[in-house]
């Protein structure tokens, strides 16, 4: 059993910055990949950007590349989001999420297994 414990949502203004933070505690293995996933009213769920926990490569979607930054903390077990310069289309309930394939990064929700219970980020223009 694993669980994703996220942290660090919130309010703020356009071109402000936030720090998402998710907790990985419960059985993992050394090959898995992390995800943060986002989820705006009346929108399906999408990849915002996934890291490899063993060798540390990292995919973006395109529309937060330049901005956001995933990074893992090994010896916590944390995963880390940084997002600067933020939009309020970047509004949304944002999830952490384990995908047991390591081989490569999967960038579909239907590839991770395990999901926090999701942080509101909500920037205002």
């Amino acid at each position: 059993q694993v669980q994703l414990v996220e942290s660090g949502g919130g309010l703020v203004q356009a071109g402000g910055s936030l720090r998402l933070s998710c907790a990985v505690s419960g059985r993992t293995f050394s090959s898995y990949v992390m995800g943060w996933f986002r989820q705006a009213p009346g929108k399906e769920r999408e990849l915002v950007t996934a890291i490899s926990w063993s060798d540390g490569s990292t995919h973006y979607a395109d529309s937060v590349k330049g901005r956001f930054t995933i990074s893992r903390n090994n010896a916590k077990n944390t995963v880390y989001l940084q997002m600067n310069s933020l939009k309020p289309e970047d509004t949304a309930v944002y999830y952490c999420a384990k995908s047991p394939i390591g081989y490569k990064i999967a960038t579909t929700r239907y590839e991770y297994d395990d999901w926090g219970q999701g942080t509101q980020v909500t920037v205002s223009s």
